[in-house]
């Protein structure tokens, strides 16, 4: 199932929105992630690369539209990236694909606007293990941004917040995306 309001502009209007590699930096902290991550909705893989160097293990980056996993195919062949795993999946309608409890890291960016997100929130907790953490990056909706969904449709961060915890995510923090995401709200949150 698509995402409504969905649809990707061109690569180089994309990544003028991010700093890829300071965002995943910020949200995925100092450490190394010991283990492997999962990313809900790859796109261009501009958060997939990034994770792949600060983990020890296997990146599984997960899109509906074959676009856009040829495009992460493309670049981790291109990089010498052999941890990155770009699966065509529809995760909304079919699950992630993944043992529960094997991830140590789950990213959903962007996505949260999607008519159901306690869902997709619940399926990110499923894959991880214990302490495992979910970083979450959206669309802020309290000012206007050049691109995303339209602002009504947009969830607060207190909305998210709140759906962390209904799925069942602990010790959630905000995380300052300003210098490198400034349309752009994150969280983080454990398992």
């Amino acid at each position: 199932m698509k995402v409504r309001e969905s649809g990707m502009p061109d690569e180089a209007q994309w990544a003028s929105f991010f700093d890829g590699e300071a965002a995943v930096g910020k949200l995925f902290g100092a450490a190394q992630v010991q283990g492997d991550v999962i990313e809900f909705g790859c796109g261009y893989g501009l958060f997939t690369v990034p994770a792949a160097r600060r983990t020890s293990g296997l990146v599984t980056a997960l899109d509906i539209e074959p676009e856009m996993i040829a495009e992460v195919r493309g670049k981790a062949a291109g990089l010498g990236l052999t941890n990155i795993r770009a699966e065509l999946r529809d995760f909304m309608a079919d699950g992630a694909d993944v043992a529960a409890g094997s991830q140590a890291h789950a990213m959903i960016f962007n996505l949260l606007h999607l008519a159901q997100p306690q869902d997709l929130l619940r399926e990110a907790h499923r894959t991880l293990q214990d302490a495992g953490v979910l970083s979450v990056m959206h669309w802020r909706s309290d000012i206007p941004t050049p691109r995303g969904p339209p602002l009504a449709i947009r969830p607060t961060l207190e909305q998210c917040r709140q759906w962390m915890v209904d799925a069942g995510f602990r010790d959630i923090e905000s995380a300052d995306l300003q210098d490198c995401c400034p349309f752009h709200f994150g969280l983080t949150g454990r398992r």
